[in-house]
């Protein structure tokens, strides 16, 4: 009688749980909702990337900058309206750029906004704007000048730089000598190393400074354009341009084809004092070997016994890589944290491409596998087919947004392009 008196009063309990059971069995999940990718725009990026022209006919807009506030800053290296640094603003945070402002009077390449100040330089100096607690310019009319009289020859003249954890201050200075030649052989000693031909170290906090104020912090870099302090890694990279002129020189010794695909671009770790090999030297990536220049001696095939570093990475003849960016937003996939975003401002006859913004994977601070394009087709049309249509764009800066978007400028066309996932 115990018993059955048990079940019985349990049976009620035993059909509720039964219930509640199928219920949740048969609980319809929620689908996932749907990734809205909206492109109008030329370009061609990889799935699930939006892309959007923000800004257009805006000049030769070289590097560009985020603030915290979502202003965005760039750099024109030539005046347009009588002005070099741009600003656009979404004032009512609606995703559409409703105001610009231009300030400034020396065009130029670099710019940088951080927690405190806006930096910009001209070819030959670095300034500095005041930024209130809004992170707005407080007297665009008045920046203060960090250095002064860095040289400028007219031809690879931009001062693009970068800003360490510790307020130093690391600005290129390029050769306008393509390969240091003086006549028809290489300069012995070059010369020109002594002033320009890669990076300075200055102090990012104190007004006034004079070339002589700095320190070469690393040298044989024939025009590192792409500059960036990587935070995770606590260190500097670098992209570097390679020389030309291979086959105009020495046509009994390259020919024609060697010198569309020679030497490579490169992209380089730097500690101070590290030596990349220009112009005594250049990179082949078929061979993956740090060549001798024939200026110095070099048939093409002998390699440079010296010291030299190594890039990292190393990229087709001629794209021209004028920016470098760390990704560290968390908008984008996983596989892009950490990793470098690069503009290359040219194109390769080797890959019958260019005009694009490659993508190289990172993993412990280290390149991690083989580098991508993922934003092509500034160009308009199909460079392996260059009758079919005229240039449209040329990637040139890159910026990372509070958001974790990455904009794109170019020089060329004077747009503007922001991507997003």
């Amino acid at each position: 009688m115990t018993i059955n008196f048990k079940i019985k009063n349990r049976l009620p309990f035993l059909t509720t749980m039964v219930c509640a059971v199928l219920f949740i069995q048969c609980k319809t999940e929620p689908k996932p909702v749907a990734k809205t990718v909206i492109n109008k725009t030329i370009l061609k990026a990889p799935d699930g990337f939006s892309v959007a022209e923000i800004g257009k006919d805006l000049g030769a807009v070289r590097h560009l900058t985020v603030a915290k506030n979502g202003d965005i800053y760039a750099n024109r290296s030539v005046l347009k309206d009588g002005k070099a640094i741009i600003l656009l603003k979404d004032s009512n945070n609606d995703g559409t750029i409703d105001e610009q402002q231009q300030f400034a009077e020396l065009p130029g390449t670099g710019i940088l906004a951080t927690d405190d100040y806006l930096y910009a330089s001209s070819n030959s100096a670095v300034f500095r704007y005041q930024l209130n607690e809004n992170h707005e310019i407080v007297d665009t009319n008045s920046p203060e000048k960090l250095v002064d009289g860095l040289i400028d020859m007219g031809m690879d003249n931009a001062k693009p730089f970068t800003i360490d954890n510790n307020e130093n201050l690391y600005v290129t200075i390029g050769s306008w000598n393509d390969a240091c030649r003086v006549d028809d052989s290489g300069m012995m000693p070059c010369t020109l190393l002594d002033s320009a031909g890669g990076i300075w170290k200055f102090k990012a906090n104190m007004l006034n400074q004079t070339f002589a104020d700095g320190s070469r912090y690393a040298t044989g870099l024939k025009n590192a354009v792409g500059i960036n302090w990587n935070t995770k890694t606590n260190s500097l990279f670098a992209t570097d341009h390679g020389r030309g002129g291979l086959h105009n020189f020495y046509p009994d010794v390259f020919t024609q084809k060697q010198d569309g695909e020679l030497p490579a671009e490169t992209l380089y770790e730097l500690k101070e004092g590290d030596d990349a090999g220009w112009p005594k030297t250049y990179y082949d990536h078929f061979k993956n070997s740090r060549m001798l220049a024939p200026e110095y001696g070099g048939d093409g095939e002998q390699i440079a016994e010296e010291n030299f570093i190594k890039p990292i990475a190393a990229f087709p003849a001629h794209l021209a890589p004028n920016d470098l960016l760390f990704y560290t937003g968390d908008m984008f996939p996983e596989k892009y944290k950490n990793g470098a975003f690069i503009a290359f401002h040219n194109q390769s006859s080797e890959l019958k491409k260019g005009f694009f913004v490659a993508f190289v994977p990172f993993k412990d601070g280290k390149p991690s596998g083989d580098w991508e394009i993922f934003l092509d087709n500034f160009a308009g049309f199909d460079l392996a087919n260059p009758s079919e249509g005229t240039l449209k764009h040329r990637p040139c800066g890159l910026a990372q947004g509070p958001d974790g978007a990455l904009y794109v400028c170019d020089d060329f066309g004077g747009s503007i392009f922001k991507v997003t996932y």
